[in-house]
């Protein structure tokens, strides 16, 4: 019998996790099947009830329910309980694990995909939600010169921050108004982009040397991206990343990591 995956999300019908999972199923030769779920804004955990009722062996997790699922898991990995997110469920005899494959993915993207290095350089991390939470960790494994936490609700930010203390990288917050300086690598972790709304950044924070990456995809360029790329910036999509990320679940389901350069280049064409 075929194991079943979905994504769980609101909303979801945009996501290509079914149509990356597909292609590594078929290079792996992995039987699955893989869907999505559209989930309730309160009705996170029944959607994921329903699933371990049917037989599901695993789930991904996107917006707005990566803190929830972390609260509904009875077991996390190390690398969610350090986010408090997770992206990753796998269920397993009779437990809910989670776990969280967005820091790693999106850390392979930037350096492994877009060749750029993490190490030395001033990050400016903008949101402080579950995405946000979930690639604290692996940035500050890749040794930055400073993070820095942008967040509409201040004291949010310095929640995440105080979370994240690291004797070597600076690691700072502060309100979209207290921005300051230019940086290295600008991250947009809010959800804006999914309404087509741009972020209060800066164009202070850009330089022709900044790669600005927006966690969002989509057809056409965020709006944070062409912003970005109006203060002459490099930009770069989320798509890397959630090729990389799924990459990275569908190890922990499976036992096998596929590979993901031809995949990428694929899609993107």
């Amino acid at each position: 019998m075929t194991d079943q995956y979905c994504v769980i999300g609101n909303p979801v019908a945009h996501s290509k996790s079914p149509q990356i999972h597909a292609a590594f199923a078929v290079q792996t030769g992995q039987g699955i099947a893989y869907g999505r779920r559209l989930a309730p804004l309160d009705g996170f955990a029944d959607v994921v009830r329903d699933l371990v009722a049917k037989g599901y062996k695993g789930a991904n997790v996107t917006v707005p329910f990566k803190l929830e699922a972390a609260a509904l898991a009875t077991r996390l990995e190390e690398r969610a309980r350090a986010a408090g997110a997770v992206n990753t469920l796998s269920f397993v005899d009779g437990e809910i694990v989670g776990d969280n494959t967005d820091g790693p993915g999106l850390v392979a993207d930037i350096v492994r995909n877009a060749g750029v290095p993490l190490a030395g350089k001033r990050i400016l991390l903008l949101g402080a939600g579950g995405a946000a939470r979930g690639v604290m960790l692996p940035f500050l494994q890749q040794g930055p010169a400073a993070i820095v936490v942008a967040n509409r609700t201040l004291a949010t930010a310095e929640a995440l921050v105080a979370a994240f203390q690291d004797q070597v990288t600076q690691v700072g917050a502060c309100g979209f108004d207290g921005i300051c300086g230019a940086f290295d690598i600008v991250v947009n972790a809010t959800s804006a982009s999914l309404s087509q709304a741009l972020p209060p950044v800066p164009a202070s924070a850009f330089t022709k040397d900044t790669l600005a990456l927006d966690m969002m995809y989509g057809d056409q360029p965020t709006p944070f991206m062409q912003f970005a790329a109006r203060q002459g910036a490099t930009t770069r999509d989320g798509f890397g990343m959630l090729v990389e990320q799924a990459a990275e679940a569908f190890a922990i389901w499976r036992g096998v990591r596929p590979d993901t350069h031809d995949l990428l280049t694929t899609l993107r064409s």
